[in-house]
């Protein structure tokens, strides 16, 4: 976020909004994982960890990276011809064929629904041209999102020693995952019929629950079970993340239970919502609207308020454009900044006219 409030002018102004403090029923949460974690996505919260940092085999849950970075460097419609080490690929399996032809989107859906190893190898030399040079993708991609602890060596998730994740980086990776539709629309699916072949999704977690929309499981005798989800309730996006855990479909629910409960979320701006007015000198207007030119909100436990201050850039003088850069809207928790966004000019302000520049301008005498 540019820093548009570097140095403030002695005359800058702050405004605070208060935004109330919610009662939850508190209670404990636990899992049966070897790690796991629970994320608000939109804040990047963490609302519970277990052994979070701890790096683990990570399973199946690797083709939501696998997705992602197709989705994002793929065509969706490119046709693919499968390989014979494609279609003789371990593990699970979408039934892939020697020498067939299907989109890339079809192997997505096998990928996601039908957990194929085999679709991901696949995927992977469409896209990446071979498994190693998509694997060189994935990983760009993961330091991308800044995920420390993670290293891909394949595009599946078998055991390999340089395959590895932790369940606070795999909840990094599923928040950006959630922020894709296409990815999300292929992976909240429960069945389908496509390329002549019907999948139905391994997730029992959109039909366990209300509001869950994907993403992936995964098994290895190695991993144990592995499970990445996310669920939405009143707007609030959380994932969960469990590694290495028998019960993972009771401790999602569980875990959304408690974040959606103890840390409903609070919304402090959304995107083109005036925030405040702001003076204007030489203007035909003496205020203009400042314009959140994002959206903010923060999943608050009980007793804890959300508030807001606006830091100005400086005074604001005529002409004035919409979109131009006035401030910041800095938002903090209990005295603690957890956040800010840009505040934009909402109208254009025009230069006030003197008389005697109208007259001017007329052609008359003043």
């Amino acid at each position: 976020m540019p820093k548009y409030a570097q140095k403030l002018i002695s005359g800058f102004l702050t405004v605070v909004f208060l935004f109330g403090v919610f009662p939850c029923q508190a209670f404990a949460i636990s899992t049966s994982a070897a790690a796991a974690i629970l994320m608000d996505v939109d804040s990047g919260r963490v609302l519970y960890a277990q052994n979070a940092d701890a790096k683990m085999l990570i399973a199946s849950t690797t083709k939501i990276m696998t997705a992602l970075v197709a989705i994002e460097q793929g065509d969706l419609d490119a046709a693919v011809k499968v390989s014979r080490e494609a279609a003789y690929t371990e593990g699970s399996s979408m039934y892939l064929k020697e020498g067939e032809t299907l989109t890339l989107e079809t192997l997505l859906y096998g990928l996601l629904l039908c957990s194929g190893n085999d679709a991901a190898v696949a995927i992977a030399d469409a896209v990446g041209g071979s498994q190693e040079g998509f694997v060189e993708l994935m990983n760009a991609k993961a330091r991308e999102l800044e995920m420390t602890g993670s290293s891909f060596a394949n595009p599946n998730g078998l055991d390999d020693e340089q395959h590895y994740s932790t369940a606070r980086d795999m909840a990094k990776l599923a928040c950006a995952a959630v922020e894709n539709e296409t990815l999300v629309r292929i992976a909240s699916t429960r069945q389908v019929t496509i390329g002549g072949r019907t999948m139905s999704n391994h997730n029992k977690l959109l039909h366990y629950m209300d509001g869950c929309i994907g993403l992936k499981t995964g098994y290895t005798k190695a991993a144990g079970r592995t499970l990445v989800s996310c669920a939405e309730q009143d707007g609030q996006r959380l994932v969960a993340v469990t590694l290495q855990d028998g019960n993972d479909w009771a401790d999602h629910q569980s875990l959304y239970e408690y974040g959606f409960s103890a840390y409903p979320a609070q919304r402090g701006a959304t995107i083109g919502q005036m925030v405040e007015r702001a003076d204007v000198l030489d203007g035909v207007k003496s205020t203009v609207p400042l314009v959140a030119a994002d959206s903010f909100s923060w999943p608050l436990a009980e007793g804890e308020k959300l508030t807001c201050v606006v830091e100005r850039s400086g005074p604001l003088t005529a002409p004035v454009s919409a979109g131009t850069p006035a401030g910041e809207a800095v938002f903090s928790v209990n005295g603690k900044e957890v956040g800010r966004i840009a505040l934009l000019c909402g109208a254009d302000v025009m230069p006030r006219v003197e008389p005697a520049i109208h007259l001017l301008k007329l052609g008359l005498p003043g």
